[in-house]
């Protein structure tokens, strides 16, 4: 472990790949990553394993995410092995639940088919849109470097929805991981730094394609659909408004891709 007076401390380090480190620190831990450009390929390799384990169980409640696959505890558990690929594919078989867990692995895929319609989507939000500090694959940049990087990872897929006229711009986006493979969120946000996610993803295995349907989970709203083989959805603030731009934008999309 880390000498307590040193920085960062693992509390920091951990803090800031689960998006809850303060400005201040989070600024300085940024800047301690530029000069140790060792220590900053395995902190953000630890990133995009925390956004694997989240997408993996999207709509679990944290109490009930295993306690052995907590991105923390397999961070401290990594941190403890040496960094070889052979250890860290284990660790992300591990991770995802496959290979001999057993009751585990029957388990999860249980709670995968009960979960909600698209709650990855909800969880990319709240890891995603509510943190401005999360890193993104794409930032600040045009409307359409956001499509192109986009139609690069989802061919065939429906464009990204245009929420101009509710006064949405598409900021930017991150690739993801599901059980079925890639996913990606695109941000987009309103001159009063209000943000609404498009989310899109190959459909599960064991919901398949979704109908047009819309549902609420505590502040958040979702519209999800389907289309060219792919399974989207729109996430929103519960604000009346915001609401209306997601049903707006989905069923402009549902027409274009017939």
């Amino acid at each position: 472990m880390n000498d307590p007076t040193s920085f960062p401390r693992d509390a920091d380090i951990h803090a800031y790949i689960d998006g809850r480190l303060d400005q201040a620190t989070c600024a300085r831990l940024e800047a301690w990553l530029k000069r140790h450009p060792d220590r900053a390929r395995e902190i953000h390799a630890w990133q995009r394993d925390a956004q694997q384990l989240r997408a993996a169980f999207g709509g679990l409640p944290a109490p009930d995410v295993p306690a052995r696959l907590d991105p923390a505890t397999v961070r401290a558990r990594r941190r403890r092995r040496t960094h070889t690929r052979t250890v860290l594919a284990a660790s992300l078989v591990l991770a995802l639940g496959v290979g001999s867990l057993g009751g585990w692995t029957a388990r999860n895929m249980t709670l995968a088919t009960a979960a909600p319609p698209m709650a990855d989507a909800l969880q990319a939000y709240r890891m995603l849109a509510a943190n401005p500090r999360m890193n993104l694959d794409i930032n600040r940049a045009h409307p359409g470097e956001i499509q192109t990087w986009l139609s690069a990872h989802f061919r065939h897929a429906a464009p990204l929805p245009d929420l101009q006229a509710e006064g949405f711009q598409p900021v930017g986006g991150r690739l993801l991981a599901t059980d079925a493979g890639p996913a990606a969120i695109v941000l987009y946000r309103n001159q009063q730094g209000r943000t609404i996610s498009f989310y899109i993803r190959p459909p599960s295995p064991a919901s398949g394609p979704l109908p047009h349907g819309q549902r609420r989970n505590g502040e958040l709203a979702t519209v999800y659909w389907s289309g060219n083989g792919y399974n989207y959805a729109l996430v929103s603030r519960d604000d009346a408004a915001d609401v209306r731009a997601i049903r707006k934008a989905s069923a402009l999309s549902i027409a274009e891709t017939g």
